[in-house]
């Protein structure tokens, strides 16, 4: 069984680039892992994405570079025993405002003694073929990103990052501005200030810092200060792009 190969990568210092994954068609999953990235997450928290779904979704990463990752629903742990047992490389936990919230993601996480996950991982262990390797390499393998998305968790941010088995701190700017009151402006001087506290807090603490952007601009900036998780976009905002960016460009010519 494979090593996680962003967990390798996080722990050299690198930035690892991800997208999300919206659409229940795996023709969609599979032109966006061809497209390169080092990850993409499943969203089954926005998305309208059944397990089954999710699991033809996955198949479509097979043989691939790119990691598959699921954001579950809610940090509740039969959602995230589910979804580990679907076999991606890690999952995104929403919505983890306290340190108490952070060590119940992680203990949902983990099989016995260091967690509560239920055995029984199905496609995540080959249907069987590779049982007792997975059961073996699961605890540490798994990535155990935690998404900071609310004003309470950048209040509670130091002591979520004392939790041991978190991987990743991952901000949520629009949720994040949400709690703030805020919406829709996700630039508001307020909104920077928090994130700045989560990028200094995980700095501090040594652990990797994620956010999700809307450019490659904007991308490149949170790197270069320091991110190491960095998501652009999704998959509805890159067909809507290219097709009112195409039609534009028609029209425009024979106008």
């Amino acid at each position: 069984m494979r090593e996680n190969p962003l967990k390798t990568r996080l722990a050299e210092g690198k930035v690892i680039l991800g997208s999300w994954l919206s659409f229940y068609d795996p023709a969609v999953a599979e032109i966006m892992v061809q497209a390169g990235f080092d990850w993409l997450s499943i969203d089954s928290e926005h998305a309208p994405l059944s397990l089954n779904l999710i699991e033809n979704m996955l198949i479509a990463f097979r043989g691939t570079h790119t990691v598959p990752i699921i954001r579950v629903a809610w940090n509740d742990p039969v959602l995230i025993k589910q979804a580990l047992d679907m076999g991606p490389d890690g999952l995104i936990i929403p919505s983890v405002n306290t340190a108490e919230e952070a060590r119940r993601a992680v203990l949902a996480c983990k099989y016995p003694p260091q967690g509560i996950r239920g055995v029984g991982p199905r496609r995540a262990a080959a249907y069987g073929a590779e049982m007792l390797e997975y059961l073996g390499q699961a605890n540490e393998r798994i990535l155990i990103v935690v998404q900071i998305e609310h004003i309470k968790a950048v209040e509670n941010i130091e002591e979520i990052l004392k939790v041991d088995g978190i991987d990743v701190a991952f901000v949520g700017p629009a949720d994040l501005t949400a709690s703030l009151g805020l919406l829709p402006e996700f630039g508001h001087p307020r909104v920077q200030e928090a994130i700045e506290r989560v990028l200094a807090k995980c700095l501090e603490a040594g652990l990797p810092f994620g956010i999700h952007t809307g450019s490659v601009e904007e991308a490149r900036y949170w790197a270069s200060r320091g991110a190491q998780m960095v998501s652009i976009k999704l998959d509805m905002e890159y067909l809507r792009g290219a097709a009112v960016e195409t039609v534009a460009e028609f029209r425009k010519e024979i106008s």
